[in-house]
């Protein structure tokens, strides 16, 4: 960690609790002046962190920030963990670096310049605020071996937070996990190798943790986040959770295939006999979501009976 980083983390963590504090007693706690002081919290605005500067009282925080507890994540995750301040990208730093990695390692980084969700969108990443995690996985098959795949991570994903005491998440196909009918968390897997004999993929994972209100803005669905459900949030205890119940669904997945994870998806999913509209690039047709079929397809009930879309450029939206 740089030292511009660790006096920028020691300055949120003096604000963190939620009261005015000076810049006079912020740089005599940090061992700095106070134009220093104000350099540092003015270039935090830059990563997404709302600092309110009130004369006379100093600087408080609009929100409260989540970090990762580095010593516990490193300790307690049977893998590798890489862990930064900022990257451009979690998955894209696995990516890079296939080659020496081992199935179940990690990537966290408390910001992504450059994060993306599904169809290449932008995945707001204000620092601190959220989980930003990737995973990295060999499937000795090959590619035909990851199809339902997205589907089994997101039944992990739910699985987690269940076990931090979110028990009203659910998944929308293929992967996207709700609370309230506003998205929660998302999914991106992407993969390197071949259709037939192997294949590196690397999964990553983003979860609102608690979103800043300038940055929620910026956001053009409906969102939520877990501090909404769970009052402090311990990310760290998350993101172990998160890692140890992928890499036990996944040896599953790899065994018997999505069938072993039909049960968990239809208790989760949250649009299971709802009528809906299906996107299809361009075009789109209606009915009655009948859940998913054997390779995680959707199934849908129309007009002209029981219909199965799977692959490409598929959205579902309620009706």
């Amino acid at each position: 960690m740089s030292g511009a980083w660790q006096r920028k983390r020691d300055i949120l963590a003096s604000l963190n609790h939620g009261n005015f504090v000076s810049g006079e007693a912020l740089a005599e706690v940090l061992g700095i002046s106070r134009a220093a002081v104000s350099k540092h919290i003015n270039a935090l605005a830059d990563y997404g962190i709302d600092v309110c500067s009130v004369k006379g009282k100093g600087y408080k925080l609009f929100d409260p920030v989540f970090l990762i507890d580095e010593p516990q994540l490193l300790k307690e995750c049977p893998n590798r963990c890489f862990y930064f301040d900022e990257l451009p990208s979690t998955n894209a730093f696995l990516l890079q670096h296939t080659e020496e990695l081992q199935r179940g390692d990690i990537c966290i980084a408390e910001f992504q310049s450059a994060g993306r969700g599904r169809r290449g969108r932008k995945w707001v990443s204000p620092y601190g605020s959220h989980l930003y995690f990737s995973m990295f996985w060999h499937l000795p098959q090959g590619m035909s071996q990851a199809m339902g795949l997205s589907l089994v991570v997101a039944c992990s994903l739910v699985s987690a937070m269940r076990q931090l005491g979110a028990d009203n998440v659910g998944v929308k196909w293929p992967n996207d996990i709700y609370f309230e009918n506003r998205k929660l968390a998302g999914v991106l897997i992407e993969m390197t190798g071949t259709a037939d004999s192997g294949c590196d993929l690397v999964i990553g994972i983003g979860v609102n943790i608690a979103m800043p209100q300038q940055q929620g803005e910026l956001i053009e669905q409906p969102w939520s986040d877990l501090r909404q459900i769970i009052n402090y949030p311990d990310k760290t205890v998350l993101a172990l959770a998160l890692q140890q119940q992928l890499r036990k669904d996944l040896k599953l997945f790899e065994l018997n295939g999505l069938t072993a994870f039909a049960e968990r998806w239809h208790a989760a999913d949250i649009y299971l006999g709802c009528d809906v509209r299906l996107l299809l690039g361009n075009d789109s047709i209606s009915g009655r979501y009948q859940g998913i079929d054997s390779q995680g397809g959707v199934i849908l009930e129309t007009a002209d009976g029981l219909q199965h879309f799977v692959g490409g450029e598929i959205s579902l939206r309620q009706a």
